[in-house]
């Protein structure tokens, strides 16, 4: 369509001139002595428009030839961008598929073709990383430290994520650390530094960005219960060597959390191992009162070794008077009756003890309350019954 307007306006544009000829009667006369030129109008002014669409197409062609290396080096550029694009697409497909080989291969290529290189480095050491190449992986991650400070919050975390997965939490610890240090702090770097610190050992942190984290609602409640429980039966536990800092710690324990029985027990133990046997009364009975939990009944029925005989039977009478008032309200409960036959086998009430431990049996064979009895026939010379028990005991699982 565009040809055949071009070719109308061609015909009628020569129409207009032949018509203008006839009418028209001027001359144009160039005259350089000795030389003389004269023509009509018409041909002069046809003449000088041909002349100038043959001069602009021909400067055109001299430009476009110059001009020719140029473009070619712009067309190879976008040529091996628009290539980059594509690899380091075609690296991430790979990586995601697990084909670490292609994947870095393909990010190699992006590092050195296209506008992102370090993305590209950090990608190709993560594929390295997954084929345990760890020389190769650390000369991508020492490639893209020299791309700039534009990367630094990509290069730490990378760093950090392949750190924990080699399970080096220092080295995780020290970029996430130095990534909080230098900008803002956000929840996935977070998580990331918390898993850092607890492979650590670093409990105090533990605790804190476990409680941080769960009020930002960041990790799952259970996740962060855990996490908090643990650290703080191992805080309990470092605190184990002093019964001065023991005590200090726990009195800083949340009042909510001394009663989760993980963090209770873990308590009771390391006060009966420290000989403080009222606080390891305490505990367990703040936390008997908030649930029910059968280990801790069991644990209080564990008395300090180093008690003097007078200050054990003592203790003991005072549990004992406690757990008889729980066995009104529990009076079928095995572990509560053994324990109870325990505590007065440590008070040297030899009868009471016979008949809790016998009634604990009654209800649930039991390897303790074997155990116990077997220990208190032997104190009372009874040696074949001991043996006995010990029998049964060993047959219970």
């Amino acid at each position: 369509m565009k040809s055949l307007f071009w070719l109308l306006a061609v015909s009628a544009a020569a129409v207009a001139l032949v018509l203008l000829a006839r009418v028209d009667s001027g001359h144009v006369l160039f005259y350089y002595p000795p030389w003389r030129v004269e023509m009509s109008m018409v041909f002069f002014v046809a003449a000088a428009l041909v002349s100038f669409v043959v001069l602009y197409y021909l400067l055109r062609l001299i430009g476009n030839a110059l001009a020719l290396p140029t473009a070619v080096r712009a067309w190879r550029a976008r040529r091996r961008r628009e290539r980059a694009h594509t690899a380091l697409a075609a690296a991430l497909q790979a990586y995601y598929e697990g084909r670490y080989a292609r994947a870095e291969k393909e990010a190699a290529f992006a590092a050195d073709n296209g506008p992102s290189p370090g993305v590209a480095a950090l990608l190709a050491a993560r594929a390295a990383h997954q084929m345990r190449d760890f020389e190769r992986r650390d000369r991508w991650l020492e490639r893209a430290d020299g791309l700039g400070d534009s990367l630094q919050a990509a290069r730490l975390v990378s760093r950090a994520e392949l750190a924990l997965e080699d399970r080096d939490f220092g080295a995780a610890r020290d970029a996430l650390r130095s990534l909080h240090g230098a900008g803002p702090k956000h929840v996935a770097t977070t998580r990331l530094l918390l898993r850092a610190e607890r492979g650590a050992g670093a409990w105090d942190e533990v605790l804190r960005l476990a409680s941080q984290l769960s009020k930002r609602d960041a990790i799952a409640p259970a996740l962060a219960e855990e996490y908090k429980v643990q650290a703080t039966v191992e805080l309990l536990g470092r605190a184990a060597d002093d019964a001065g800092a023991f005590e200090r710690r726990w009195r800083g324990v949340a009042a909510a959390d001394r009663v989760q029985p993980r963090i209770a027990a873990a308590a009771a133990r390391n006060a009966t191992t420290l000989g403080r046997a009222a606080l390891a009364r305490e505990i367990l009975e703040t936390a008997l009162a908030a649930e029910w939990v059968p280990q801790l009944v069991s644990l209080y029925g564990q008395l300090p070794e180093g008690l003097d005989e007078q200050a054990r039977v003592a203790e003991a009478r005072t549990r004992i008077e406690r757990a008889e008032k729980w066995l009104l309200e529990r009076e079928r409960d095995s572990q509560l009756l053994a324990t109870l036959g325990r505590l007065c086998a440590q008070a040297e009430l030899w009868g009471k003890a016979r008949s809790f431990l016998e009634a604990s049996l009654s209800f649930e064979e039991s390897r303790v309350a074997r155990i116990e009895l077997a220990r208190l026939a032997e104190r009372l010379g009874k040696d074949d019954e001991a043996q006995r028990h010990f029998r049964k005991a060993a047959e219970t699982s």
